[in-house]
């Protein structure tokens, strides 16, 4: 099986649902068959604006068990291009979406995302997205 990387939409969803969407359920095979990737920028993002501390401590837990993907000069280069690139398409997007997409094309690996920016982006840049096996 081939790595994903697991953008903040998807990890943020699976964490605020108390309910197992089809998106959870979906990360949770990807988890449990070691395909999933979590770079550092995404880990920032989830743990970004949680007012409670005890709601923060939590989850901060929660991805403690997962290693930050590897990130080099190549990768933020590339995700300058990318970001260069949409732009001069009119596509605006974050850093760290950019970034994200960068890491995937430099590391073979696909994307999982619920954000569809991303698929504006597929349009003019060579990411692969990951389909869901489950609809």
């Amino acid at each position: 099986m081939s790595k994903v990387l697991i953008d903040t939409s998807v990890w943020s969803m699976a964490f605020r649902r108390k309910e197992l969407t089809d998106t959870a359920q979906e990360l949770a095979e990807l988890l449990l068959s070691g395909a999933a990737i979590l770079i550092g920028p995404v880990r920032q993002e989830l743990l970004s604006g949680i007012r409670d501390d005890a709601t923060f401590f939590r989850l901060k837990n929660k991805l403690a068990i997962f290693d930050d993907f590897p990130i080099t000069t190549k990768d933020y280069e590339t995700a300058a291009t990318f970001s260069n690139t949409c732009r001069k398409q009119g596509i605006q997007g974050s850093h760290t979406d950019f970034l994200i997409c960068a890491v995937a094309v430099n590391n073979d690996l696909l994307i999982f995302t619920t954000d569809q920016d991303f698929y504006r982006f597929a349009k003019f840049l060579p990411i692969r997205l990951f389909e869901p096996e489950i609809q």
